[in-house]
């Protein structure tokens, strides 16, 4: 029983979603229909995916990307751009929790290495911003996150196209992240001021005293972690060459260009031959979790009353239903059951991907975030979550009277 409690508190969306697709059994009897629930193509392309940066994770590629790109900065304040840009520009093409999972906990060190006398609110802003821009950022392109690249396929239309509908929520969205951390920055720079522990420097251009200082254990703790990487040897040029060409595979599938089939068997055979441990590193859960909201939204719309009912909510309502959806059970979940319901695919696409913001639940990549900060310290957990949950809002708040004006 412990182990089944453990489970569910582990896997709480799979459970809940599995729990459902059972209850709508007994409403259709299992047939020849099942089957054609699942969609094979989001499963396998998600699985070549997940996969691929999983290897690429295993071989430090972006902890090196993030090395590198921390030691063109000095201050407190380059440092926090540069942590929340790897999480908006990376997201879009690794996925956001694979983005959270990467570069918070690089973000953890880096900050307390990078100045152990940094107050740790200031490291709770930058976690917060971090997991609002991997969210965001997740948003432009079809591999960004689960929902897209199955409201993707589902939509049929191009990847251009897709693109064109995200575009002006991400450009306002980076707008809106680099505007809040120069506020937060400046906000910062007068209150250390104020209690004199830092003095602002007048010479334009330069940073505080604090920051300057920082530079030199910025630069120590980049080089120490960076020693292993320089040694490039055979085998980790084979699998960098080899997931990066696997990768464009996967990519020529999401564009429609190559049978899903192809990677997923070029990448299931490489992972077999070469590299198996990856295999066990894939997110098989979220898989699940499709295949039984499939069967679940497959059952529902087989029972005329529920398919009616659910339409009627939906028709001309699609982006602030799937938004208030994915406050409760996540956009994921969320795209997926109202996808079954309504044509207006590019309206859902927008709506799960704003939706994303607001609850901790909104994204199931901000649980990540909050899991490391809780780890760090347990105190830390109420002040995170209230940061959190303020930004989310308003971030929310004005993606939506973007929508509005747009529309």
């Amino acid at each position: 029983m412990k182990k089944i409690l453990y489970f569910i508190k582990k896997e709480t969306v799979l459970s809940i979603a599995v729990v459902l697709a059972v209850i709508s059994v007994f409403f259709v009897v299992p047939d020849r229909e099942y089957i054609s629930y699942i969609d094979f193509r989001t499963l396998a392309i998600l699985f070549c995916l997940m996969s691929i940066v999983a290897g690429l994770r295993n071989i430090d590629v972006f902890d090196k990307l993030a090395e590198r790109l921390l030691s063109k900065v000095h201050g407190i304040g380059g440092v926090t751009v540069i942590l929340v840009c790897l999480c908006f520009f990376m997201s879009m093409f690794i996925t956001n929790d694979v983005s959270l999972i990467t570069f918070v906990p690089f973000a953890i060190i880096i900050m307390k290495k990078l100045n152990p006398d940094t107050d740790s609110k200031w490291m709770l802003k930058v976690i917060v911003m971090q997991t609002i821009a991997a969210n965001l950022g997740s948003m432009l392109t079809p591999l960004g996150n689960p929902q897209n690249l199955y409201l993707y396929g589902k939509a049929g239309i191009g990847i251009a196209e897709f693109l064109k509908i995200m575009l002006p929520y991400t450009v306002c969205a980076f707008a809106l992240l680099m505007a809040w951390i120069g506020l937060a920055s400046m906000v910062r720079k007068r209150k250390l001021s104020h209690d004199g522990k830092t003095e602002i420097k007048q010479n334009k251009g330069l940073d505080s005293a604090e920051d300057k200082a920082s530079t030199k254990r910025q630069k120590d703790s980049l080089g120490a972690s960076g020693s292993k990487w320089e040694r490039k040897d055979a085998e980790w040029i084979e699998k960098f060459t080899a997931y990066l060409i696997l990768f464009v595979i996967s990519l020529l599938a999401v564009s429609h260009i190559l049978p899903y089939g192809v990677p997923f068997a070029l990448v299931f055979l490489y992972l077999l031959l070469r590299d198996r441990k990856i295999l066990t590193q894939v997110d098989y859960s979220l898989l699940c979790i499709f295949i039984a909201l499939f069967i679940f939204i497959g059952n529902l719309g087989r029972i005329p009353a529920f398919s009616q009912l659910l339409s009627d909510i939906l028709t001309g309502r699609e982006v602030v239903t799937s938004v208030i959806a994915s406050q409760v059970m996540s956009n994921v979940p969320a795209a997926i059951l109202l996808s079954g319901f309504t044509d207006h695919i590019r309206e859902l696409v927008i709506g799960t991907n704003l939706g994303g913001l607001g609850t901790l639940i909104a994204s199931m990549a901000s649980l990540i975030s909050f899991k490391y900060v809780a780890k760090e310290d347990r105190s830390f957990r109420g002040r995170y979550f209230l940061e959190f949950t303020v930004a989310n809002v308003i971030f929310l708040f004005i993606m939506m009277i973007l929508y509005r004006l747009l529309s």
